[in-house]
């Protein structure tokens, strides 16, 4: 039996929020330019990526309102929380990257930060447009139809 890709995965923080508020067009898995404190904060587990967002300028993406604490054991070589964070992508990949968010309505969401099997942090970032308040009353509507056919099937046997 085939085992799945992010059983090895050990996932840090998860942007729950953004399959709701935006429709992910295409993910790209790309790794992330840390600092020693960075790591070891990112082992405790605390960081979030609710509010962040992908950008880019020149050709790279970077990571931008990520908070990753800091580390308490560091002292004065500790990092600043919300810094600025270098992806790790090809070029081709950021350019096509660069030319999807151009278009009208479009941006790079991180949905899901990890370390992979090898240790390494990467970042899942998504192609998002945002959703209007009807496309969400719909997705909720069609959530809780799909949990109510679940319970009526499960109780009839």
């Amino acid at each position: 039996m085939a085992k799945k890709k992010d059983d090895n995965n050990k996932v840090i923080a998860e942007n729950r929020k953004a399959r709701f508020s935006y429709s992910i067009d295409e993910t790209l898995e790309c790794g992330i330019q840390l600092v020693g404190s960075e790591v070891k904060s990112l082992r405790g587990g605390k960081s979030t990526i609710s509010e962040s967002y992908a950008q880019a300028k020149e050709g790279e993406l970077f990571l931008v309102n990520a908070y990753i604490p800091e580390y308490t054991q560091a002292s004065r070589f500790n990092h600043e929380p919300k810094r600025v964070r270098k992806l790790l992508v090809h070029k081709h990949q950021a350019h096509k990257f660069t030319v999807a968010i151009q278009r009208e309505g479009m941006t790079l969401i991180p949905l899901k930060m990890y370390f992979n099997d090898k240790g390494r942090a990467k970042v899942l970032l998504g192609i998002a447009k945002g959703k209007k308040l009807h496309d969400k009353r719909e997705t909720e509507k069609s959530r809780d139809w799909a949990r109510d056919k679940a319970r009526l099937l499960r109780n009839r046997g």
